[in-house]
């Protein structure tokens, strides 16, 4: 499922569910709750942004919708995502977890929510969160249901169980932790996959093979990690709280990548992942 010609930061790909996502959002993990989260959401939309990724985790999902609301753009013009944390998962609990959500975003329905991590205490609690996931997308709380981090294995799993295929999977993909595999899956079967950490939290952004691709953009690495995202398809959603690195970080839709330039970047795989937590070690 490759970017389509044409790609512009206001550009939107349908997911299976129906909803339209935008290719570029804003990330804001670790972003500090309060006055830091609402001007790095303000900086985004003032940048064309239209797309804000959040959690129930980051705390900071109240700060989300306000600035969002303070925006003056209309509602449906910004998809947001949350999710589900692990010590919510289970039937019940990602009910309320869902529900919670949503009344601290303020926003009315959720455009997408995630179950953010196949952790759980038992593989049954993984398949009951996907159940009230289904049924909040029913109840019209959510619009559309999918996962993160979850391996070819987990998605497995949840299809022998479900007929609802997950309408994303948001997963660490940079071309240090590039998984052709699953990308392959995900796109035989319609799930998007979306990229956290896309730009390695800076870590290797001097890497001369990132380096010099950058060079021979006159871009920065930055630009040319996302870019290098998109080009497989990938939906990014960089983080920064900076005002000029948010501008920076749209400005991806001008220039395109070689053959030879992405197969460089790709060959980068097998690298140190930036999460600490590798998902295919999850049960």
């Amino acid at each position: 499922m490759p970017l389509p010609p044409g790609t512009t930061i206001a550009s939107r790909v349908r997911l299976n569910q129906g909803p339209e996502i935008p290719w570029l959002g804003l990330g804001v993990f670790q972003t500090e709750p309060g006055t830091v989260t609402r001007n790095a959401v303000a900086y985004a939309l003032e940048a064309g942004y239209h797309a804000v990724d959040t959690a129930a985790m980051y705390r900071n999902e109240a700060d989300v919708g306000e600035a969002i609301r303070a925006s003056g753009i209309a509602r449906n013009d910004v998809f947001v995502t949350t999710k589900l944390w692990f010590t919510d998962q289970g039937y019940e609990s990602a009910l309320r977890a869902g529900r919670e959500s949503a009344q601290r975003l303020g926003l009315g329905p959720i455009d997408l929510y995630l179950i953010h991590w196949p952790r759980a205490n038992s593989p049954e609690d993984r398949l009951d969160s996907w159940r009230a996931l289904l049924r909040l997308r029913e109840e019209g709380v959510v619009r559309a249901v999918g996962v993160s981090n979850y391996t070819v294995r987990h998605l497995e799993e949840l299809r022998a169980h479900s007929e609802v295929v997950p309408a994303v999977n948001q997963i660490e993909f940079h071309p240090f932790v590039y998984d052709p595999e699953l990308l392959r899956y995900c796109e035989s079967r319609g799930i998007r996959l979306e990229a956290w950490a896309p730009l390695t939290r800076a870590r290797k952004f001097d890497d001369p093979r990132v380096a010099a691709v950058a060079a021979a953009h006159h871009r920065t690495p930055a630009q040319v990690l996302l870019r290098w995202g998109l080009e497989h398809g990938v939906i990014v959603i960089p983080k920064s709280v900076h005002r000029e690195r948010i501008r920076e970080n749209a400005q991806v839709f001008d220039f395109s990548l070689s053959g030879a330039e992405m197969a460089s970047l790709d060959a980068l795989r097998g690298g140190a992942r930036i999460g600490m937590t590798n998902p295919a070690d999850i049960p």
